[in-house]
């Protein structure tokens, strides 16, 4: 378990809020509550709506295409909703914690499917980003008491089961977004895979019914100054990465308005009573490290996303909704494996099971950079398929940890730090991967193309394997 150490002026240690205890000490029935089935799959709808977001991956070449734009424009479209949802998050995670999450989660399946519209409706690039960044509110609402709402669903004792039910959902949806989007854009163009999630939120929204509110704490005052200081500590740091990979002047601005707002948030929530994040938590090493393995782990996994769609208009004759099944191996494979990592993680602990899936990323990630011009589709499942595993394995493992580690009280919280180290990952990735990817670049454009794909695979493969050594996954932990 996670150690907490040291005390706070005007604040509680996490002595105060004793964590769960192992699964053997509870005696509650180890099924999902009578009644909550139906809830279940109603609340995987609504939050499907955010890892759908896949299928705006294969309509990439078809928003570029259209609004004329080079491909490094594209990830302005990803930065712009996940950067969004990223400094909102814990946030919205801790207003849930207090005045209940199925009240956030509704509000964002509201605000979302006036989100899907306004993008499917662009006119140009410019109100596209706008719309991003409008979805990404609605994103930030739903997904940040998903988790908190699901584990609720669930007794103590079928935590792990609970965060595989999550991951499994999530994986299931992320893996449909790509197939769905393939059919929709050759159909109807890129606004369809907006468009198309709209109905989804909505039915969730109106079918969802006597979904328990979640743990709440009555009369808490909400951590306006924590939630400011961290949302402009997050916006600058990704946008001053961003701009850094361009060699914008404006990096170093923006990366010491992000210290600066980073360090007072640090400082801050050391001293209130009620912080948005736990601080203490980071002083254990282990917790520490398996939440900056998970940001790497995102990074370098954003590469299928971001570069095998291109890989795709570039070599292979594959008809568009082939090509999005193909693109979906990775989220079928994460969500086949959830539920057997629910059970791995009650059977060998968290940390190596998370160490499996580590070295199962990495593996996947070096041998799809092998891939030729004219590699087979059964090929390129296969290497897809072994990172989809690793991540499925992982993610379970992770959330796990983190969720352990936190009271009930502030699963909220806990819920939303599980997605937000995963999101860091990706909109870091978004410029990195991208500034990695035409430095590698040269040659003629095909030959070009092949060489940067092949260079930073294998560095994001090697990379995360590498990071197995950060955690101590080989000790199991109850």
């Amino acid at each position: 378990m996670v150690a907490c150490r040291g005390t706070r002026r005007g604040r509680s240690t996490a002595r105060d809020y004793p964590l769960p205890p192992a699964a053997h000490d509870i005696a509650e029935p180890p099924t999902l509550a009578a009644g909550h089935g139906f809830r279940l799959v109603m609340l995987g709808l609504g939050m499907s709506v955010v890892p759908l977001d896949t299928a705006v991956n294969i309509a990439f070449p078809d928003i570029t295409g259209s609004f004329g734009l080079p491909l490094s424009m594209i990830q302005w479209v990803v930065i712009c909703y996940v950067l969004t949802y990223a400094a909102l998050m814990l946030a919205f995670g801790r207003i849930g914690d207090i005045g209940g999450h199925a009240r956030v989660f509704r509000a964002g399946l509201a605000w979302s499917v006036v989100a899907f519209l306004l993008c499917a409706a662009a006119p140009s690039f410019g109100w596209l980003l706008f719309f991003r960044f409008l979805q990404g509110i609605g994103a930030g609402l739903v997904i940040s008491c998903a988790p908190a709402l699901v584990t609720g669903l669930y007794p103590e004792a079928r935590r792990s089961h609970a965060v595989g039910m999550f991951t499994l959902i999530f994986g299931l949806s992320g893996a449909l977004g790509p197939l769905i989007g393939g059919i929709l854009v050759a159909r109807w163009g890129w606004p369809a895979v907006f468009w198309f999630r709209a109905p989804i939120a909505l039915a969730s929204l109106l079918l969802l019914r006597g979904l328990p509110a979640g743990a709440t704490s009555t009369g808490e005052r909400f951590d306006i100054a924590g939630a400011l200081l961290l949302a402009a500590g997050l916006i600058g740091l990704l946008l001053g990465i961003n701009a850094a990979s361009r060699g914008a002047g404006s990096a170093v601005l923006l990366l010491a308005t992000a210290a600066v707002s980073l360090a007072l948030f640090v400082w801050w929530e050391g001293r209130t009573a009620r912080p948005i994040v736990r601080i203490e938590l980071f002083s254990d090493a282990g917790f520490a490290a398996i939440n900056l393995v998970t940001v790497l782990m995102y990074l370098a996994t954003f590469s299928v996303l971001l570069f095998v769609p291109y890989f795709f208009a570039r070599f292979s004759v594959m008809p568009l909704p082939m090509a999005g099944a193909v693109l979906a191996i990775g989220s079928v494979g994460m969500a086949v494996a959830s539920p057997p990592a629910g059970w791995l993680v009650l059977r060998i602990g968290a940390e190596r099971v998370a160490g499996l899936g580590i070295v199962a990323v990495g593996s996947g990630l070096f041998l799809t950079g092998f891939w030729p011009a004219d590699v087979s589709p059964v090929v390129m499942m296969l290497t897809l398929a072994v990172q989809g595993l690793g991540t499925g394995l992982f993610q379970v493992a992770y959330m796990d940890i983190v969720m352990r580690s936190s009271p009930l009280a502030d699963r909220g919280v806990a819920g939303s730090l599980a997605i937000l180290t995963r999101t860091i990952g990706t909109v870091t990735g978004a410029a990195l991967l991208t500034l990695i990817f035409h430095m590698l670049e040269g040659g003629d454009a095909a030959a070009g193309f092949l060489g940067a794909f092949r260079g930073t695979f294998h560095l994001a493969g090697l990379a995360v394997a590498a990071s197995v050594v950060a955690i101590p996954w080989w000790r199991r932990t109850a």
